[in-house]
């Protein structure tokens, strides 16, 4: 299979702390490529640094066959990374339908500044409503964001960032802070979304990572201890351990 992602050795050292401990890893395409570990494993300094907001000591991130290593956030967007981030990130007093627009105008690599071309391009809110067609969130559209609920948001940024029509999706967390049948709903469409799009899912829900994950990795002190699929996972001792026997957590 093609790699979209690729990521050789990587290292981040804080003073004495070795945060990631030469990190490498793949993402191919039509995969969902679960990391997973307990709390302090690495994993927000690991993916800081797949998305550029983080320079490696040590190790290369290639997006496609692009070395990205040293470029900017908005340069690997370019090259197609799309995020989803724990905390929502999105323009609260702009509507719906608005953060949407301006995601699809940013393709094109126009400014989020010119609202006069956001307003008076037909193309962009035809996609626009392409997006928010069946998504759930068409009857809120117009909504302000500040004005929906937590689950609303999640689908919402997840919507912001297919926009851009990524090659692959660094999701983190997508199941914070969601009730049951949310998460349920939110599995059902990242499940959809899988068919065609790629993704390195970063999460604590269990339930979540074994319904979506073709391929899963541990990371624990900053270093890979498995990868393997499901079954694998759940009978490695090694990542048993690592959640300090919690036999639940894995089932």
């Amino acid at each position: 299979m093609t790699d979209v992602l690729r990521v050789e050795g990587l290292v981040k050292r804080f003073g004495g702390l070795l945060a990631t401990d030469h990190v490498s890893l793949t993402l191919r395409a039509k995969e969902v490529h679960a990391l997973i570990g307990p709390n302090g494993a690495g994993k927000s300094t690991l993916i800081n640094q797949l998305c550029g907001e983080l320079a490696p000591d040590e190790g290369r991130v290639f997006i496609g066959p692009h070395d990205a290593t040293h470029l900017s956030v908005p340069a690997r967007v370019t090259l197609g990374l799309g995020r989803t981030f724990q905390v929502t990130s999105l323009l609260d007093d702009a509507t719906l339908r608005e953060n949407i627009a301006l995601a699809v105008q940013s393709r094109a690599g126009h400014s989020f500044r010119i609202w006069d071309r956001v307003l008076g391009r037909a193309s962009i809110w035809a996609d626009t409503q392409a997006l928010l067609q069946g998504s759930g969130l068409e009857d809120r559209a117009d909504l302000p964001a500040h004005d929906i609920s937590h689950g609303e948001r999640k689908q919402l940024e997840l919507l912001v960032a297919l926009a851009r029509k990524p090659k692959f999706l660094l999701l983190d967390e997508p199941m914070a802070g969601l009730g049951h049948v949310e998460s349920q709903e939110m599995i059902t469409r990242l499940q959809a979304i899988a068919q065609t799009t790629p993704m390195l899912l970063v999460e604590h829900d269990m339930d979540a990572v074994f319904a979506l994950a073709t391929r899963i990795s541990v990371l624990v002190y900053g270093q890979i201890i498995a990868s393997g699929s499901a079954d694998e996972i759940r009978a490695n001792p090694a990542v048993r351990e690592a959640y300090l026997g919690a036999e639940d957590e894995l089932c």
